[in-house]
């Protein structure tokens, strides 16, 4: 891209004389002036130094780029950084970012609380399980960079989400809770061993002065623990004291300082008793449960960075019959690449030359091989199996279906459930109510027994844990969705998981929902002086304005191109043109005003002209193999059934009768299908399939939607729920999941509500000593993700 005289972020050439350098990937690159230097710098300190790797043109002059004063953000809101991690529409650009430090329901709250405030944010999430934030914001109105500086300045670091810097702030993160937990594990156990032998009078024959020494000792070794190992509890604690809002830091924090100056003061006054071996076990025991909550928190991300993990970072470029490695990310489209067997396809393309079988159990669920040939769909993270392929690219990778699906699992996730909003509402008001109860238990044991008030208080603090109630639903719902994308169901609506359990009625489309689709015409028969050919060649160029499955029965036949005007699509009904200045027109029989119809079993399309009937087509579909098992198990389960097509032939009524389906309402609009639906909604909650332009109002209007992937991009758009590959039985997971989530739910609720309503009055009473006040509290928080963990399983 550039030589050794070139800058290395422009490429201008640098001026003699001048010595502005970067270190990149342990080399140092040579920039032409101070304004690249900077840019360059903050490119390689944000860890976004692939962008150098993947470019395909030098950047603009960095002194153009950013003001004299360099902001450390700036360069988010250069384009070609942002391609990579932004995902772009007409008006509104959509990111997923990394937050360090967020701890608890609170530390959310007070982002969300913070950048609403900012004029052109349309809509931001946090996600406490995952430590990410979904934002979406006016792209002409507010910059990216001013986004990640008001994160900052409520004391948090934000950065685009990608999996090798998600992985690497695990291990950091990781690695500090270790160091951390090393040193208080050590004078742990130095300073118990003193405390023991203090308690236990084995000094009891020893001078004072000795025991003096010793008490000093503890001090000296405990200050360490509690300036080290407890500072990210002072960290989040002075971080939401600062901004208004209690985070269940506060009270851990108050804990540890009270008893640390009470041991300090009694150390240096010589009177009194000393804690220290307390501090040492507290700090211990909270931060090994936020090590282990940490680890099951990771867990349950995984799945979303381990689709990321599948792509393949080169891919084999064809251009002029010569074969070049570059980097997968750098692919255009239209560009034609190879894939050899057993390599994963690094872009979603269209096969151009060969066949073979894919492996696409990672994105559909479904672990047999896909047959493939020319002009069939490929997806980027699948496997190529038995033969050589050349691919043509349809889609950037930003754009690829396994962006879509990670896009999906964050989207998914955009607005709480109403009982995750409950929680989180009560979680932070109970951080308040706790330092209240914390304070009248001291002065009630205060004039009771003085000795036993600060210890007692001190286990009030520790022991509840209003963690594990605002942890108790976004853990189970991130598991869920991360195991529903595993099968190939991927959910793009919040309340999906909670409504499908209310659901006692499925309503189904027939065409390319119970049936595949693949529609063959079976007969034509001619009513004119046409010929049998040209009915079909007409029929054909009606149908390349439709994205219905019966119009590739015609195109496969189609031999003539015939010149058609002002072409309109009646979804649900038929389509008319002008032929030679007459109104042509195919389809049912009521649209195309036919009064005699013809008696099939079959779909009977019918092709007019100027309201002469002149030809006929019969058409034949299969029903899908797995239509029957989700028809059965809705009848296992009490759930109603309904087929809801426009289409009116007797076909319907066969389709119902073999699948043994309990209601048929047929040959209706879309309009009519959405009120129909609209009339079931009145006394039942439905669930509804479709795949076809005629079914999104219906699929927009229903209390849960599903669209098969096959099916068009507008019933995909309005559903709530998308399902990869062929197998309706994914609507019996999909349910069966969302119940077992619900119990889930109601399980850590449970746990989190009892715990908390034992250990206090427990606490405030005295009967639960400090030690086991810190044990139960880091436990109830891992017991809860732990138990969401199992929907992983």
């Amino acid at each position: 891209m550039n030589n050794s005289h070139d800058c290395f972020h422009c490429g201008e050439p640098n001026p003699s004389g001048t010595n502005f350098t970067v270190n990149i990937k342990d080399e140092d690159k040579q920039m032409c002036c101070p304004g690249c230097q900077a840019v360059a710098q903050t490119i390689v300190d944000s860890g976004l130094t692939s962008y150098y790797d993947h470019r395909s043109e030098t950047a603009e002059k960095g002194s153009t780029l950013v003001p004299e004063q360099l902001n450390q953000l700036a360069h988010y809101d250069i384009e070609q950084i942002q391609e990579e991690f932004v995902k772009q529409d007409a008006d509104f650009n959509e990111i997923t970012l990394t937050v360090e430090g967020i701890t608890c329901a609170a530390c959310a709250w007070l982002i969300e609380k913070q950048l609403r405030q900012l004029v052109g944010l349309q809509f931001i999430n946090v996600n406490t399980t995952l430590h990410r934030v979904v934002i979406r914001w006016q792209k002409d109105t507010l910059k990216l960079s001013r986004i990640l500086t008001e994160i900052q300045k409520v004391g948090y670091k934000a950065y685009p989400f990608q999996v090798s810097q998600q992985e690497a702030l695990y291990t950091q993160q990781a690695k500090a809770y270790l160091r951390r937990l090393g040193l208080a594990g050590l004078v742990t156990m130095q300073v118990m061993m003193f405390a023991i032998a203090l308690y236990s009078d084995f000094f009891s024959g020893m001078e004072e002065e000795f025991i003096h020494y010793f008490r000093w000792v503890s001090f000296i070794l405990a200050t360490p623990v509690l300036l080290y190992s407890a500072q990210p509890f002072y960290i989040n604690a002075w971080r939401n004291l600062r901004n208004r809002t209690l985070g269940m830091d506060i009270p851990v924090s108050i804990a540890l300082l009270g008893a640390y100056c009470a041991s300090a003061y009694a150390t240096i006054m010589g009177t009194g008793e000393v804690y220290f071996e307390a501090i040492s076990m507290f700090t211990f025991l909270l931060l090994l449960g936020r090590l282990l909550e940490l680890r099951a928190r990771r867990k349950a991300s995984e799945t979303s960075s381990n689709l990321l993990r599948l792509l393949p970072s080169m891919a084999t470029l064809i251009e002029q019959d010569k074969a070049s490695l570059i980097p997968a990310k750098t692919l255009k489209v239209g560009q034609v690449i190879l894939v050899k067997a057993g390599e994963t396809i690094p872009i979603d393309g269209t096969i151009l030359t060969g066949i073979s079988h894919i492996e696409e159990s990672m994105l559909t669920g479904e672990h047999l091989p896909v047959h493939k040939k020319k002009n069939s769909p490929v997806f980027a993270g699948t496997v190529n199996i038995t033969s050589p392929l050349t691919i043509e690219v349809t889609k950037l990778p930003q754009n690829s279906l396994i962006s879509d699906i990670i896009h999906l699992q964050d989207s998914a996730q955009l607005n709480k459930p109403r009982i995750e909003v409950v929680a989180d509402l009560v979680s932070r008001y109970f951080v308040g109510a706790l330092l209240i109860t914390a304070l009248c238990t001291y002065i009630g044991w205060y004039f009771i027994d003085p000795s036993q008030a600060f210890w007692i208080t001190l286990s009030v603090l520790v022991a509840t844990c209003p963690c594990a109630l605002s942890l108790a639903t976004p853990t189970a719902l991130t598991c869920a969705t991360a195991q529903l994308n595993k099968q190939g169901i991927l959910i793009k609506q919040h309340h999906v998981l909670e409504t499908l359990n209310k659901i006692n009625h499925m309503v189904f489309d027939k065409t390319g929902t119970l049936t595949h689709g693949n529609f063959v015409l079976l007969n034509t028969s001619v009513y004119s002086d046409f010929s049998k050919q040209m009915c079909i060649d007409l029929a054909s160029q009606l149908e390349k304005v439709s994205e219905h499955p019966i119009s590739l029965a015609f195109h496969q036949q189609q031999k003539e191109s015939v010149q058609l005007t002002d072409v309109i699509n009646q979804p649900g009904q038929g389509l008319q043109a002008s032929y030679h200045g007459k109104a042509l027109k195919l389809g049912h029989a009521q649209f195309c005003k036919i009064d005699k119809t013809i008696k099939s079993k079959e779909l009977v399309i019918y092709l007019t002209l100027a309201d002469k009937l002149i030809a006929t087509f019969e058409l034949g579909d299969t029903l899908r193999e797995s239509a029957k098992i989700i028809i059965q198990y809705c009848r296992d389960n009490n759930i109603k059934t309904t087929l809801l097509t426009g289409d009116i032939s007797a076909k319907s009524e066969e389709v119902a009768e073999i699948l043994k389906i309990d209601n048929v309402i047929k040959g209706i609009t879309p309009e009519g299908k959405l009120q129909q639906l609209q009339t079931l909604q009145q006394s039942q909650h439905v669930l509804m399939v479709g795949d076809g332009i005629n079914d999104a109002p219906v699929l927009a209007g229903a209390h849960v939607s599903v669209a098969l992937a096959s099916g068009t991009d507008i019933a995909k758009n309005s559903a709530d729920v998308i399902l990869l590959g062929e197998d309706l039985n994914k609507l019996s997971i999909l349910r069966d999941t969302a119940q077992k989530t619900t119990l889930i739910i109601k399980e850590n609720l449970g746990w989190a509500i009892g715990y908390n309503l034992i250990i206090v009055p427990l606490a405030i009473t005295g009967h639960v000593p400090p030690y086991i006040a810190v044990i139960g509290m880091s436990f109830s928080s891992l017991i809860v993700v732990s138990n969401s963990l199992r929907l992983l399983k």
